[in-house]
């Protein structure tokens, strides 16, 4: 519990560059209209599922040899 109090001072001084970003993003846009856009972190969480997707698609490339062994499943 202690090393985790320490280490949240210790980070407390570093920029988070997607945070820096997103404010970047929006500093000319009206508040009220801030909410419609789509923020830089929103996009690249987006393509950290396209990250995962890929790794699932990998796995069932894997998997593609052995459904031919069965016969109720094609692909």
């Amino acid at each position: 519990m202690a090393t985790a109090v320490g280490s949240e001072a210790h980070d407390a001084g570093k920029l988070n560059p997607i945070s820096t970003l997103d404010s970047l993003a929006l500093s000319d846009i009206p508040a009220e209209d801030q909410a419609e856009l789509l923020r830089p972190s929103t996009q690249l969480a987006g393509l950290n599922r396209l990250n995962d997707l890929n790794q699932l698609h990998q796995v069932t490339d894997l998997a593609a040899p052995a459904t031919g062994l069965l016969g109720g499943i094609e692909s």
